[in-house]
């Protein structure tokens, strides 16, 4: 299974896109080279956050908006507050993008 490719979306991959275009503007890299080096931050970013992180953050707000398409949820929240065991804090609204886990051994 591929990695989810939802983390070109964040500023990490906006920053990582911009650089390998401005390489393939400058002709020191191929757009091959490019998708590849994309696939490897998706499934860097997917292995990473799945074992290195270990934090758990308690959240409660408003559900505006949900819906779920091909395993992909997709909240759109208002008022939310989000604790974790020392600090919280408020926001007005919030999208939340949550993916299923891939099974073990695939």
């Amino acid at each position: 299974m591929a990695a989810p490719q939802m983390y070109r979306g964040t500023t990490l991959g906006h920053c990582l896109v911009d650089a390998l275009d401005e390489m393939i503007q400058s002709q020191r890299i191929n757009t091959t080279a490019k998708d590849q080096m994309l696939m490897n931050f998706d499934k860097a970013m997917s292995v990473s956050l799945s074992q290195k992180v270990k934090n758990k953050v308690n959240f409660k707000g408003n559900i505006k908006v949900y819906r779920n398409c091909d395993n992909v949820w997709t909240f759109l929240m208002t008022q939310t507050e989000f604790r974790d065991n020392t600090e919280g804090f408020h926001a007005d609204i919030v999208k939340i993008v949550a993916c299923e886990q891939a099974k073990s051994g695939n």
